[in-house]
């Protein structure tokens, strides 16, 4: 699974571990967890690839 980076140089989103504007990118911390998750079908569904391509389920 691959991880969202944040160029330090421009603060953009990136999966690559260099920007566009040749700044290094770093992960980024996670969010706090919430009750009120917005990013939980995300999660959902990264997970739900990963064990399908694993062959779990």
């Amino acid at each position: 699974m691959n991880k969202i980076l944040k160029c330090k140089k421009c603060s953009k989103y990136t999966m690559k571990p260099k920007c566009s504007c040749g700044g290094k990118a770093v992960t980024v911390k996670p969010p706090k967890y919430t009750l009120d998750n917005k990013y939980a079908k995300y999660t959902r569904k990264a997970k739900l690839e990963k064990r399908q391509k694993q062959d779990l389920l």
